[in-house]
């Protein structure tokens, strides 16, 4: 492999695969890597981690849904040689509290931070695409309904596509972004009453929202199969919202980017042209 490889973590997912697509066609070296990929990496199984990072002078991390393992990957990628590392967290880390959400991403940033490797840490808002997102709200929306322990406050949330274009960015400017930490956002706060308004309208389907108290929510996540442990962390996770500390915008990506970011608007036309919240049909996220 070429010594400017990165290797991507999480290469199936939301952010992942986005980032592997962007880096090829600026001519990167990437090595594509999850549970499923021909570079196999699993959180708990190490014995694969030193074949990945073999040849590699950065890594994009997605931390794993437990704490503890991005300790020891940190000292292993520095002993195969990387120089750089690029964190997702999530926005707001450090007001969480003791908050039982984002435990993981706290654990992850400990790590990195705590390297003498070159490290980045991206910590944006919820994406717009979990309205697409059968495993968030999508399939709720496409009933007709939709139902969270949120409040009145808002969320500054961000597209996907700006996050993987941060994250392709920050990979590819060594020296840069050394030891910084970028809160990234959408360009304006708004609730999920409105945002539900706004599918609806695109949709022209009426889709209906409502609060639900937090034990109930994660009551109905654990009905619908997730883990109790995970349910809790993301009804926790809406508590945080509700604080109203990630509805302030902010610059991140008007700094990394040099344009502003998506508008939850345009995420929605794209969404709803290619039937997303249509029961019956389901386009690309």
């Amino acid at each position: 492999m070429d010594s400017d490889t990165v290797l991507i973590l999480g290469a199936s997912g939301k952010t992942g695969r986005r980032v592997a697509a962007l880096l090829r066609l600026r001519g990167v070296p990437v090595r594509a890597a999850s549970r499923s990929s021909s570079t196999r990496f699993d959180w708990g199984d190490p014995s694969g981690w030193d074949a990945a990072l073999k040849g590699v002078a950065a890594v994009y991390v997605v931390a794993p849904t437990t704490p503890g393992p991005v300790s020891e990957f940190v000292a292993r990628a520095k002993a195969a040689g990387v120089s750089r590392l690029v964190l997702l967290s999530g926005r707001g880390a450090d007001k969480w509290g003791d908050s039982r959400f984002g435990r993981d991403m706290l654990d992850a940033e400990a790590a990195v931070r705590g390297s003498t490797l070159e490290w980045t840490v991206l910590r944006p808002t919820n994406f717009f695409q979990n309205f697409t997102d059968p495993q968030a709200h999508c399939d709720t929306i496409a009933a007709g309904e939709l139902a969270l322990p949120v409040g009145p406050l808002t969320e500054a949330m961000i597209d996907v596509d700006n996050v993987a274009d941060v994250i392709a960015t920050v990979l590819t400017e060594p020296g840069r972004h050394a030891g910084q930490v970028y809160e990234l956002s959408g360009p304006r706060a708004l609730t999920y009453r409105e945002a539900v308004e706004l599918i609806s309208l695109a949709t022209d389907r009426p889709i209906s929202y409502s609060e639900i108290d937090v034990d109930d929510y994660a009551a109905t996540l654990i009905r619908q199969g997730l883990d109790e442990h995970y349910a809790y962390c993301v009804s926790d996770m809406y508590v945080i919202i509700a604080r109203g500390t990630l509805a302030t915008p902010t610059d991140g990506v008007r700094t990394l980017l040099g344009r502003e970011p998506r508008a939850f608007e345009d995420f929605v036309v794209r969404a709803a042209a290619g039937g997303s919240w249509l029961a019956e049909q389901r386009g690309p996220q």
